[in-house]
């Protein structure tokens, strides 16, 4: 499974995406998270703590200790490869947008070479 697959995977959960939301204010420590989402209807601290597993392993939080807790907060490498699925997904001249700028430089290189010479030796200003 790649990247963005895991990672779309873990968001179809509503109760994921609310963590992310939860978490976009900044890192938080697990028993934080347990509150905010408690905010919005019951739910267990194991339960929360699945969630994160599973957004931890699909690469959109990240997780360090700070002594006895465990503090989240986004992870970049699945926000990024999600990203990138929906930039594919949506701009299908993506893949070509690198070349298509070479391609025009090339093109203006061209016209530079091709003008005429004016008195001095210098290229005529159109």
């Amino acid at each position: 499974m790649t990247a963005a697959a895991a990672a779309l995977d873990a968001l179809g959960d509503p109760t994921r995406r609310r963590v992310l939301e939860v978490l976009s204010g900044g890192e938080r420590p697990a028993g934080a998270v347990v509150d905010a989402l408690r905010e919005h209807g019951p739910i267990s601290q194991p339960a929360v703590s699945q969630h994160l597993r599973v957004l931890l392993d699909a690469g959109l939080v990240t997780v360090r200790a700070e002594g006895t807790r465990r503090v989240y907060a986004l992870g970049a490498e699945g926000l990024v490869a999600v990203r990138e699925w929906l930039v594919r997904l949506t701009d299908p001249l993506a893949p070509f947008a690198q070349p298509l700028d070479a391609l025009a430089t090339e093109v203006a290189r061209g016209r530079r070479a091709r003008r005429p010479e004016g008195p001095g030796g210098q290229a005529r200003r159109a």
